[in-house]
């Protein structure tokens, strides 16, 4: 049977699973019985409800005597680093462009992968039936793209594809009304344009790992391309690390990939995508050969992270009260587990603490982690994300993104300067129909705790995309803390509308009638840049004088609601989020008031003598 082995690339919504989707039930992959639900590769409660890809996924069809391998890659930048390596695995790629929105930065980041992989692409419109949708103007963008990023003269007549994945049609003509049930003309173009896999049937055995899976009963399993020769179960074989490093195994599984299958097959030839297991602590970037022709691939680029937090066991007086798994072996037991099979997360155990670092991607790459681990039961703190900062040829340097924000021209003052603040600088503007894009470069300090506050100044009608570029010399500028105070509790026990009704004269509240708090926890936002400490279980004194007043109701604004996300950037470096299955809240890491201020008075004093030091 020929073999086509092709990813689907874009920018983050851009239509990637939807579009896997389609394909899968235009094939006839499932029975007539069987149920089919919306983005079925997105199996992780998360992925649904945020509508992203976390993890590639690979799946396969069957079309006119051609098995079609497909890999499902992450549109969000802090899932980039998948993408490079899949472009080891595969011959040939669709580039999937919204027909409304055109060419966006990731859209740039996985083209270029592609052509320095020399991947062939397919051009894909997608959601050419989207209201204003331009599909011959995205065409146009995508070229300069491709004439921007250097690609070769061959390439640049690229093959065009319009489809709307949502409804499953597809067509050869930018009109919409064109369109036709089913994917034939994609799958058409595919067996056409993309080639047969570059691999030798007949020499020893080569394969190399570029992802990774876990699963309970045979651990690790390595997801790559067959690059020469079979594969069989019981064979033995050798696993080249990137050190050089050999290490001798049985082949325990092997599994090929169909629809929303995982098969155990007992060979696997060349040019096919499999699983393998056998080897405990396989990676990323192992090749895998036979013994008596050891010839590894060249190594694969794994991301290095950029953002690091503190994730500890929980510390506060509740702690207990509302998950399970609260103690740092089990803790430590699931971040092992989660490095198994994501390779681009990193931790280390902080020296006689129940504390560890925790190094990742970015905020969205952590946040996923932590309500992942939340949902499963688990109690824990985690302290504000701080970017990783490297010693390059003797000078400190930290990483730097670029950002594009898509906002109405109102807000266009405001975000300039707001931006200016963190250290951004700008690279280029451009307005069209109301709505002006901003380029910029901005070190990622500068994006800590911007996203939320982001939305609330552009009033939810502002598009915000950013893309690692580069370390680059440390900006020299305090930049990503909170500039407000917050409203601190002094007690413990449920919070009275008695109290609350004076507290909330301060500022604005987090909390409800009838919650918990305790001392040290972080229940408001103070109007000032200042903390102060507030009691919110205050009840009303009794007295024996009946007041003409008191039957009258205590009306409170409402509480501001904050997302896991929405914690992570607003707390401070001297705060933790304590998260547990059934709550999120915001407490400060010395929850004594008393002891809090005596250190806050304490790091005020040295940092003014810090400072008429400097001066002299």
């Amino acid at each position: 049977m020929d073999i086509r082995n092709i990813a689907i690339i874009a920018h983050v919504d851009h239509g990637k699973t939807t579009l896997v989707n389609s394909m899968l039930t235009a094939s006839h992959t499932f029975r007539q019985n069987e149920e089919i639900q919306d983005r079925m590769l997105d199996s992780n409660p998360i992925e649904h409800e945020r509508g992203i890809t976390i993890l590639a996924k690979t799946t396969a069809i069957h079309y006119q005597n051609t098995k079609i391998n497909i890999v499902d890659t992450p549109g969000h930048a802090d899932f980039g680093g998948e993408v490079e390596r899949i472009m080891h695995m595969v011959d040939g790629c669709l580039l999937l462009v919204d027909a409304y929105e055109g060419t966006m930065p990731q859209t740039r980041f996985v083209l270029k992968n592609a052509l320095e992989n020399h991947i062939k692409p397919i051009v894909v419109i997608n959601k050419v039936d989207r209201p204003n949708a331009d599909a011959k103007k995205a065409v146009d963008e995508v070229l300069d793209l491709f004439i921007e990023l250097g690609a070769p003269d061959d390439l640049l007549d690229f093959p065009i594809c319009y489809v709307s994945a949502l409804n499953g049609t597809s067509s050869l003509s930018p009109d919409p009304t064109t369109q036709k049930p089913g994917m034939d003309p994609l799958f058409d173009m595919i067996l056409k344009e993309i080639p047969a896999p570059k691999c030798d049937p007949e020499g020893p055995f080569q394969w190399q790992s570029a992802l990774l899976d876990y699963n309970d009963f045979v651990g690790r399993i390595g997801i790559g391309t067959v690059r020469r020769g079979t594969v069989r179960i019981g064979e033995a074989v050798t696993d080249v690390r990137k050190d050089g490093k050999t290490s001798n195994f049985k082949i325990m599984k092997l599994y090929t990939f169909l629809g929303m299958s995982r098969n155990e097959v007992d060979h696997v030839d060349a040019g096919d995508i499999c699983g393998v297991a056998g080897l405990s602590d396989i990676g990323v970037s192992d090749t895998v050969c036979d013994p008596s022709h050891l010839d590894p691939l060249p190594p694969l680029r794994v991301d290095e992270p950029t953002l690091q937090m503190e994730f500890g066991t929980n510390s506060s007086p509740m702690r207990g009260q509302d998950g399970k798994l609260v103690t740092a072996r089990v803790i430590e037991q699931r971040l092992f587990m989660e490095t198994q099979r994501d390779v681009s997360l990193r931790y280390v155990r902080k020296p006689n603490a129940e504390t560890w670092i925790v190094s990742g991607r970015g905020e969205l790459h952590l946040g996923v982690l932590i309500e992942t681990m939340r949902r499963e039961g688990y109690e824990l703190e985690v302290s504000k994300p701080q970017v990783i900062v490297k010693e390059i040829d003797g000078i400190k340097c930290e990483p730097y993104e670029d950002l594009q924000l898509d906002v109405p021209d109102e807000f266009v003052g405001d975000m300039m300067t707001t931006l200016g603040d963190r250290g951004a600088t700008l690279g280029d503007m451009a307005s069209n129909a109301g709505i002006t894009r901003l380029n910029y470069v901005i070190p990622s300090r500068g994006l800590l705790g911007f996203v939320s506050n982001f939305l609330t100044m552009t009033k939810g009608y502002g598009i915000i995309n950013h893309t690692f570029k580069e370390y680059r010399p440390m900006y020299n500028h305090e930049v990503g803390e909170r500039n407000i105070g917050v409203l601190v509790s002094t007690d413990k026990g449920l919070a009275t509308s008695y109290a609350l009704q004076k507290v909330e004269e301060h500022g604005t509240m987090f909390i409800v009638p009838g919650e918990m708090c305790y001392e040290g926890m972080i229940v408001g936002e103070h109007r000032y840049p200042v903390d102060i400490a507030v009691n919110c279980t205050m009840t009303k004194p009794m007295t024996n004088v009946r007041s003409s007043t008191r039957e009258m109701m205590i009306v409170l604004k409402a509480p501001r609601k904050m997302s896991l996300e929405a914690c992570l950037d607003y707390i401070n470096l001297d705060e933790f989020v304590e998260i547990t299955p059934h709550a999120i809240r915001m407490r400060k890491r010395i929850l004594n008031t008393s002891e809090r201020k005596k250190f806050d008075a304490h790091q005020k004093a040295a940092a003014q003598d810090m400072a008429l030091a400097a001066k002299k």
